[in-house]
């Protein structure tokens, strides 16, 4: 079990997110009023604060949603996740991890400032079950069916 460190959204894609006080998991579609928001298999991307803090070690001051994740977590080891691992979230959303790390086409602007990103490998993707709302502070949790 974690928790939820921040919620982040973006009008466009290929940039950073900005951290919302509380957002909307829509079934089958990802986080309301997100530009990667859609069907598919990637509607929400989750990466941990520990992550974020291997960029911080290296120099770069980082923080939560300058990876373009929409929910930064703590406590909770995301890349260990097999793909199916379902997850609550808040008091009523479920998700479901659909793919672990992600191929970049391009190189951001985290990959040129360290040398190096850690989405492409410790970040997450899952897609929702079960709306609802959540916010900074609320937990995350493995279930094991819902």
């Amino acid at each position: 079990m974690g928790r939820i460190v921040a919620v982040s959204v973006s009008e466009r894609k290929g940039q950073k997110k900005s951290n919302i006080s509380r957002g909307e998991l829509v079934p089958e579609f990802g986080l309301k009023g997100d530009a990667h928001a859609g069907p598919g298999n990637r509607q929400v991307s989750l990466l941990a604060m520990e992550s974020i803090e291997k960029m911080r070690q290296r120099g770069l001051e980082v923080k939560p949603g300058d990876f373009a994740e929409n929910i930064t977590t703590e406590g909770i080891d995301l890349v260990s996740l097999p793909v199916g691992t379902k997850m609550r979230m808040g008091p009523t959303a479920l998700v479901e991890v659909t793919q672990i790390g992600k191929q970049c086409h391009e190189r951001c602007a985290i990959y040129y400032q360290a040398g190096d990103c850690v989405m492409p490998r410790e970040g997450i993707f899952v897609r929702v079950i079960k709306g609802g709302y959540i916010c900074p502070g609320d937990i995350i949790e493995v279930v094991e069916d819902d």
